[in-house]
């Protein structure tokens, strides 16, 4: 009896099931697929969506397709605590170069430049929440899914003090007199990525760099980051994205030049301590160049090459023959200037082939 009950439930549950894995795929049949939002007063938009049609490197909303998918964790470091901050990383159990997909990481902390040729450690403001990144960890993963085994795997939580109760715990601690407040994840796609294979890559043991860290002293500067951040709206991030596809870049023959890539936030992103991202105060788009030292930053900087990639514009936007009058400026595409941002890099792990 009890048999016959056990199976007439089995057979309503089933019957349950197919009734709901109908509805199911009728609505996935019955949905209107929606279009991506592009501002119709901008043609370049328009010509994007229409390339994207032809054009395997482009997404189906116009976009470029990554090259890489990069990993950042923003940190406010408290005042006079950096060297104790950098000795944490430094010492940490990690086997991040021997994971599968994995292509590059440093350590960053803000600076600001000196008229010297110097930087300064500029560690921000607690009272505006300007201290927020003023360190900042940044890794590059060949895909996507290479960055999600890793943060669901066991080098993960080794690396982060997850393999026992006491080790959590004792992360936890240090942390709080270290930081103020928890850190911020943000994740980008990376594109137009370009690096140059190094000449020397540093020694790893056991997948993490070996340097000594008392705690006391920052270790030293082993690369220099500019970045330029830019607010650009959702309905301009095609043409955004072209205008630096269409742009002549000469990066790879400046001396001391080591990557680039322009990284696009992945608002998708999920994961621990991960918040919506506030479009008003942090940017859509992120140009990030990697030099071997501030010196090679202001050489390309003070040389022909940067004039040439920021003075003039990309044909896709230049406009007819001075004979026909002027022509209208284009319109731009970021909601506010850009802000430029500068790094110094430290704990720098590398694949033989680069970035």
């Amino acid at each position: 009896r009890s048999t016959k009950s056990l199976y007439n439930m089995m057979v309503s549950v089933t019957k349950v099931l197919g009734v709901l894995c109908l509805a199911q795929t009728a609505t996935s049949f019955t949905t209107t697929p929606t279009l991506p939002t592009f501002q119709q007063s901008s043609p370049l938009c328009m010509a994007t969506v229409e390339a994207a049609e032809t054009d395997e490197n482009l997404t189906s909303q116009g976009l470029l397709k990554r090259d890489r998918y990069v990993a950042t964790n923003r940190f406010a470091v408290r005042t006079n605590k950096g060297a104790k901050f950098e000795a944490r990383w430094a010492n940490r159990k990690s086997r991040l170069s021997e994971l599968n997909g994995f292509k590059y990481f440093h350590l960053m902390r803000r600076v600001t430049l000196d008229e010297d040729g110097t930087c300064t450690y500029d560690a921000g403001e607690k009272s505006d929440g300007s201290n927020m990144g003023n360190y900042v960890s940044f890794t590059i993963w060949e895909k996507k899914s290479d960055f999600s085994a890793w943060r669901k795997g066991d080098a993960f939580k080794e690396a982060h003090g997850g393999t026992s109760i006491g080790a959590f715990m004792s992360t936890m601690i240090s942390s709080a007199l270290i930081l103020k407040g928890p850190p911020r994840p943000a994740f980008y796609d990376g594109l137009l990525v370009q690096s140059t294979t190094p000449d020397n890559v540093p020694e790893t043991i056991d997948g993490w760099r070996n340097v000594e860290a008392d705690g006391k002293v920052n270790l030293p500067a082993e690369c220099f980051i500019a970045c330029n951040q830019f607010f650009v709206p959702a309905d301009n991030g095609a043409a955004f994205e072209k205008r630096w596809a269409d742009r002549e870049s000469m990066l790879k023959k400046c001396e001391g030049f080591v990557a680039f890539s322009m990284l696009r936030r992945d608002t998708g992103g999920k994961g621990h301590g991960v918040v919506p991202m506030d479009e008003n105060t942090e940017p859509t788009y992120l140009s990030t160049t990697i030099w071997e030292n501030r010196a090679a930053f202001d050489k390309w900087r003070e040389g022909t090459a940067f004039k040439k990639a920021h003075g003039a514009k990309p044909p896709s936007e230049q406009q007819g023959s001075k004979s026909e009058g002027p022509a209208n400026p284009p319109q731009p595409l970021w909601a506010k200037p850009p802000q430029p941002v500068f790094y110094e890099g430290t704990l720098v792990i590398s694949k033989p082939e680069g970035a």
